[in-house]
């Protein structure tokens, strides 16, 4: 299913993240359902990266994580993937999850210090199975964090419509 939308799900005023689709879920990874939003500055039109939030348990899951995020190299360093989680952290509070998942690579030094600014926990590095990584192109190691979104700081987020 798709469903694309032009008006900000979220925003801080800083930046807008704009759902652009909501999935079925996938039977062969299992990451149940799946939203996926266009991070944008507030009040305009480009992308400047995405954040995913996938709300099922599976071994994929275990690798991917429940949130993965991308900003485009020229907006990196502006804290926009942290403010993006903390924007959909009503989407996971809405789906009863007190704890999600975000893995990064070891050496993926800004995505790392992402995790640690949300207030994340390194739960362990882990070695991903064969059969994921030949599937799927992923790392062989993965960081996992679990970040608790209803502590810490809360996120100034103005939301305007619900997935």
């Amino acid at each position: 299913m798709f469903l694309f939308r032009s008006k900000p799900a979220f925003t801080d005023g800083v930046i807008d993240l704009i759902q652009i689709r909501d999935w079925l879920a996938d039977e062969e990874m299992r990451f149940g359902e799946e939203y996926t939003w266009r991070i944008t500055l507030h009040n305009r039109r480009g992308e400047i990266g995405r954040i995913n939030l996938r709300l099922g348990e599976s071994p994929c899951i275990y690798c991917f994580g429940h949130i993965g995020y991308h900003v485009d190299p020229p907006y990196r360093g502006h804290h926009y993937a942290q403010r993006a989680c903390r924007l959909i952290a009503p989407v996971i509070a809405r789906h009863g999850k007190e704890t999600v998942v975000i893995t990064c690579d070891p050496d993926n030094a800004p995505s790392r210090r992402t995790c640690e600014a949300l207030g994340c926990e390194l739960e362990r590095i882990i070695t991903v199975p064969d059969w994921i990584r030949r599937r799927w192109s992923i790392s062989k190691v993965k960081c996992r964090y679990i970040w608790r979104p209803t502590q810490g700081s809360p996120a100034s987020e103005q939301e305007h419509s619900s997935p």
